[in-house]
């Protein structure tokens, strides 16, 4: 009895085994051609832009000027990139505290069953779906002195007096926030729809049961629920805040006077305008690690809980 036992265990042993390695082999064989294309697209250029901002390199002929750390410390201390970086955190903050709100205020009022709330969603999302370059057209020609919002301006006031408002350097960021707020809030609008549709009624109808108003049952169940939804939105806001070039670079090039300059548009004109290569992947290093870091460090602080459950 006992040899037909451990016959039995042994067999039994060796069918998890094969099992096991069975789903290991599956795992691995879809994960290969992600890995490859990973380290093809990402891992390689990343390598390659550290090793070509060692040296001081116009894009021809061999790398033979070695100079270090030089141009990373260069990158550093240029008060154009610095302000460049000022730039894209203004975005950051405004992209949070101004964009993120207003779609998450309009996803609550278009969640209820309001007529026509259907084309509402397809006018709201439809500027996500244009491309920046076309977007960037359209509103370079909008914020003409000439025409479009100063002409709407100057009718609902007489004594207005047009301005070039992405010629102003007191004024460009914000019009470039405008456009990017037009064009970005249908896509969170639709993202906080989708995570208000998983919110369980039942909660919110038993809040008003028990005496709380509509507002209360906002705050205090609604956008608590909606946490997860919430800090993804945050997260890809944040990093495509860092990354801004291509509505820029259409609208104002980066100007007038550096007021408008991003990290992205910064690395564009000295790594293929001014074809200073080795510094141009200097910066794009650094770029790196900034989007990188702050990836690291949100997701390990505020979005741990997040995966978390999603594992569980």
């Amino acid at each position: 009895m006992q040899s037909l036992a451990s016959t039995r265990t042994t067999a039994e042993t060796g069918v998890r085994r094969r099992r096991n390695l069975g789903r290991a082999t599956t795992i691995v064989a879809f994960l290969l051609p992600t890995f490859f294309v990973y380290v093809l697209f990402v891992i390689f250029p990343l390598a390659q832009a550290s090793y070509y901002g060692l040296y001081k390199w116009n894009g021809l002929g061999p790398l033979t000027n070695y100079v270090g750390l030089d141009n990373f410390n260069r990158v550093l201390h240029d008060e154009v990139f610095q302000k460049a970086l000022t730039h894209n955190f203004v975005i950051l903050l405004l992209s949070i505290c101004v964009q993120l709100p207003l779609a998450l205020g309009l996803a609550l009022i278009l969640r209820g069953r309001i007529r026509g709330r259907t084309m509402f969603r397809m006018i709201f999302f439809l500027p996500f779906v244009l491309s920046e370059v076309v977007t960037g057209i359209v509103w370079s020609f909008l914020y003409h002195p000439d025409s479009g919002i100063n002409n709407l301006i100057g009718a609902i006031y007489s004594g207005y007096h047009p301005r070039g408002w992405l010629g102003d350097t007191d004024t460009v960021l914000l019009a470039i926030f405008v456009v990017i707020t037009w064009k970005f809030i249908g896509f969170h609008f639709i993202l906080y729809l989708a995570g208000l549709q998983n919110i369980p009624r039942e909660l919110e109808e038993a809040a008003m049961l028990d005496g709380a108003s509509p507002r209360r049952v906002t705050w205090d169940v609604t956008i608590p629920m909606l946490g997860s939804t919430i800090r993804l939105s945050v997260f890809l806001s944040a990093l495509g805040s860092l990354q801004f070039f291509d509505l820029i670079w259409v609208m104002t090039t980066g100007g007038p006077v550096n007021a408008s300059e991003t990290m992205a548009t910064y690395m564009y004109k000295f790594g293929f305008q001014r074809f200073a290569l080795g510094y141009g992947a200097a910066v794009s290093v650094v770029i790196f690690v900034i989007c990188f870091g702050f990836a690291l460090l949100y997701q390990g602080l505020v979005m741990r809980r997040d995966y978390a459950d999603a594992l569980n």
